[in-house]
């Protein structure tokens, strides 16, 4: 995460609940806030505590629905009603 990239108190919270969702793939969060995996990753170790952190870890370990690349070909995009529409 570049140091001078600040969220709002709302935005974590929607990385947060984005990151924990199966079906929402980390790219569908790189898109809209501009994380990479590995940043997700940081901030959930530091918005999370050690043992939440440690069972989102193990859940998202090799979790298909999370990597766009892996997934099902007839896997569809799940959007939350929270999610605010991308616009352009």
């Amino acid at each position: 995460m570049q140091k001078n990239q600040q969220f709002s108190a709302e935005e974590i919270d929607r990385i947060v609940e984005m990151a924990w969702e199966d079906r929402t793939p980390f790219d569908a969060i790189e898109t809209q806030f501009g994380l990479k995996e590995k940043d997700v990753i940081k901030l959930m170790r530091k918005e999370m505590s050690a043992s939440s952190f440690k069972m989102w870890r193990k859940r998202m370990n090799k979790r298909a629905t999370k990597h766009s690349a892996s997934r099902r070909g007839d896997a569809k995009r799940f959007r939350s009603p929270m999610q605010k529409p991308l616009t352009y």
